[in-house]
């Protein structure tokens, strides 16, 4: 099988090609990344399979349909996660979300439909659904997105799904609860705060901290992005969560505790704009038909995380210049 997976210098994209790739001496799968390497995307999260005989790489912007309609033939399938996904950045300004994540997706759905690619995978976000106080989301529940980041993956989202019932073609979408793990971004709330804490800074906690989300390791997410991509059903949606819910608060006291942190560390600041309460996926679907569940739990997880960005202060360093973040 031949793969071209856009966005794979980025956080999960980078995590599902190490998967794919992690043994060189096997015959197993080619993947070419595609990825414009902006400030998020890292070329050293590549670095791990950049000598595998399987993998190669093609700097460049899944907007350019030149440039895609050049890198699409002879690739079998399609694993899309490249995109604008900072909120905070989206409320700033949309417009890169909506060219990216909206655009971006039809150039390479159109792309996919002209070489006959076999099947399209759309990673999404739990995001597109908005805020839910009690229950969880099925993958019939309607988007219902809150922020320009979430509506730009929602648009993303039902155009793939559009090309399925228009054109036929075999598309499946994902959509992942947060994720956390190592190369993670450190604009991103774990990373940030395990950073901005080992460098003796302060951390900031928005409104009143009860803000839940549902914590998805990203080894987690990759295997249930696998499953899906193997064996789930053409036209359909498929729920991959962690089963860990916790308030921004509750998120907040274990970092402390695994940096050795204490609440004067903390500043309360102004609540995010249009900032969703809960999301909480419900994964049964993926479980009955996949087998899919998470195996990784959070405080396992977590510990490994910290100690992770404790031992790659090479890796992290650089990049919060690149986030604006204070050195």
């Amino acid at each position: 099988m031949r793969l071209l997976v856009t966005g794979g210098a980025g956080f999960i994209g980078s995590e599902f090609v190490r998967r794919l790739l992690r043994d060189p001496e096997a015959r197993g799968p080619r993947v070419t990344v595609l990825d414009k390497l902006t400030y998020s995307g890292v070329a050293a999260n590549l670095q791990p399979v950049t000598a595998h005989p399987g993998y190669s790489f093609v700097h460049g912007d899944i907007c350019d349909a030149d440039l895609v309609d050049d890198v699409m033939p002879g690739h079998d399938v399609v694993v899309h996660f490249a995109a604008e996904s900072h909120v905070d950045r989206s409320i700033i300004g949309a417009g890169p979300f909506v060219t990216t994540n909206v655009l971006g997706t039809q150039v390479l759905l159109d792309a996919a439909r002209r070489h006959r690619v076999s099947r399209f995978l759309q990673v999404s976000t739990d995001e597109v659904y908005g805020s839910i106080a009690h229950g969880s989301w099925t993958e019939e529940s309607p988007p219902a997105p809150n922020s320009p980041y979430a509506a730009s993956k929602a648009g993303a989202d039902l155009l793939a799904l559009a090309h399925h019932r228009t054109h036929g073609m075999d598309v499946v979408v994902t959509r992942c609860s947060n994720n956390y793990g190592p190369y993670q971004f450190p604009e991103k709330v774990i990373p940030l705060f395990i950073t901005q804490l080992l460098k003796g800074q302060r951390v900031p906690l928005y409104g009143d901290g009860r803000n839940v989300r549902d914590w998805l390791h990203v080894s987690d997410h990759c295997r249930g992005i696998e499953l899906v991509l193997h064996r789930g059903r053409a036209g359909q949606v498929y729920h991959v969560g962690g089963g860990t819910e916790l308030t921004n608060e509750e998120l907040t006291g274990l970092l402390l505790e695994a940096t050795g942190s204490g609440w004067d560390m903390v500043d309360r600041v102004a609540d995010r704009k249009g900032h969703d309460l809960r999301y909480s996926l419900d994964i049964s679907k993926i479980g009955e038909q996949l087998g899919y569940r998470p195996r990784i739990g959070f405080q396992e997880g977590l510990a490994a995380t910290v100690a992770w960005y404790r031992a790659h202060r090479d890796w992290w360093e650089p990049l919060r210049a690149r986030a604006a973040l204070p050195s």
